[in-house]
């Protein structure tokens, strides 16, 4: 979307994300069919991270192998995301968006073919590898686009809007492969993961248009160079902060989502269909609540919508280790759950609008450093909820007070919305 000839290319995308309005004009590139595209890119890589987690057991026995080396298939896709990020953010930057991101998809359907045909386990991890490469330009050049084309409260409904897509799908990917993998088997569920690699690369190619053009680049790089302002930008309050409180906020979804097993069935005593009533309940409240946090941006201050939701966030974590603490019955823990977990639909699209806003410069960059902080965390969270064996919720209640604690304390880091780096830019 080219710069008008006569004002500063950066203007519309300098003023404070959390100022009362936005530019109009920076909106209307945001059609309903882009917003599904990127909703499917937000979801690709959560969906093949945990689709196929509950054929672990039968994919050990196939391939020959123990547990952890099928472990390893999850591990080095988590390592491939978080280091494609790393890799299509810069790109993006330098070379638009619409080539790295066909470039990505290109790579995730070669990728997860490979996976579908995998004779080894070698072979897996390391199609699983190149799969989360591949998919992690979707993830981080989709934030990209939005914050190309919007700013303030209309890139925060876009990105409320996403996550509706992107953010339940962690929640519900465990679930439908378990009622999958016995009809289909392993296999099948990576087929399913290898045919939404396809859909995404068709949605990309049909849908998608260049919201970076080489005239925007040329200017930026050049205003980067002059005052090396996205650099600084990168290193402010404003951008760590925004950026640690969505990571830790995910952080104690992940915790939920990796403890939930043992948690639901173990503790609670439910069977897989109870099991998957449950996890279905909790999808639909951040659906829910990720709907309605895209109506309020439009009107309420969006800093005041994520300090909301990173309260209730807090709020639910020491709930739930209070619970603990006192061995109330297991049944009641799902409760504070629930509310942790809709809670992030104020989170996940307000914190991310905040944080690509302070980095407008660099818009691909700072979604790369984003995603890494996310997925990275995301990796260190999971084994932790474990170190109960399955008997205790205790760690679980841990890592979702450190997680919530910190996310607090990011948000915390940021100070006052007109104290930011974009603010004192605009102003």
């Amino acid at each position: 979307m080219p710069a008008a000839p006569s004002a500063p290319p950066t203007t519309s995308r300098t003023h404070d994300a959390t100022s009362a309005s936005s530019t109009p004009s920076v909106g209307t590139g945001i059609t309903a069919a882009l917003l599904a595209v990127l909703g499917l890119l937000s979801a690709i890589a959560p969906l093949a991270t945990d689709l196929y987690l509950p054929a672990f057991p039968q994919m050990a026995t196939d391939l020959g192998v123990g547990a952890t080396t099928v472990q390893l298939s999850l591990t080095a896709f988590l390592l491939g995301v978080t280091a494609g990020q790393l890799v299509f953010g810069p790109l993006s930057d330098r070379f638009g968006r619409v080539p790295p991101l066909i470039a990505g998809a290109v790579l995730m359907v070669v990728a997860g073919i490979a996976t579908v045909l995998a004779p080894t386990a070698g072979v897996l991890i390391g199609a699983r590898l190149l799969q989360g490469l591949g998919g992690a330009a979707g993830m981080v050049i989709g934030r990209a686009i939005i914050s190309d084309r919007a700013t303030g409260k209309a890139a925060a409904s876009a990105f409320s809007l996403m996550m509706i897509v992107g953010g339940v799908a962690p929640v519900v990917a465990p679930v439908l492969g378990g009622v999958l993998v016995d009809r289909i088997g392993w296999r099948g569920l990576l087929a399913v993961v290898a045919a939404l690699s396809v859909a995404m690369l068709v949605a990309v190619v049909a849908v998608v248009r260049e919201s970076y053009p080489a005239e925007r680049r040329v200017a930026d790089r050049a205003e980067r160079v002059a005052s090396g302002s996205a650099l600084s930008a990168l290193r402010s309050r404003a951008f760590l902060g925004y950026a640690a409180a969505f990571s830790f906020a995910f952080g104690v979804m992940m915790a939920y989502i990796s403890a939930s097993p043992f948690l639901y069935q173990g503790m609670m005593g439910l069977d897989e269909a109870a099991y998957g009533l449950a996890f279905g309940v909790n999808a639909l409240g951040l659906m829910v609540v990720s709907g309605v946090s895209a109506k309020l941006a439009a009107t309420h201050d969006v800093r005041r919508l994520l300090t909301a939701g990173i309260v209730a966030v807090v709020g639910a974590s020491v709930l739930f280790a209070a619970m603990v603490a006192l061995a109330v019955p297991a049944g009641w823990l799902a409760l504070p759950l629930f509310i942790a977990v809709s809670s992030m639909g104020l989170v996940f699209g307000n914190a991310t609008a905040l944080a690509l806003g302070a980095v407008p410069l660099a818009a691909g960059v700072a979604s790369a450093v984003l995603g890494a902080l996310q997925f990275g965390l995301a990796a260190l969270v999971s084994p932790l909820v474990s170190l109960g064996g399955g008997t205790s919720a205790v760690p679980l209640a841990l890592v979702m007070l450190a997680c919530a604690a910190v996310a607090a304390g990011a948000l915390a880091l940021t100070g006052r919305p007109a104290r930011t780096a974009t603010a004192a830019r605009a102003g």
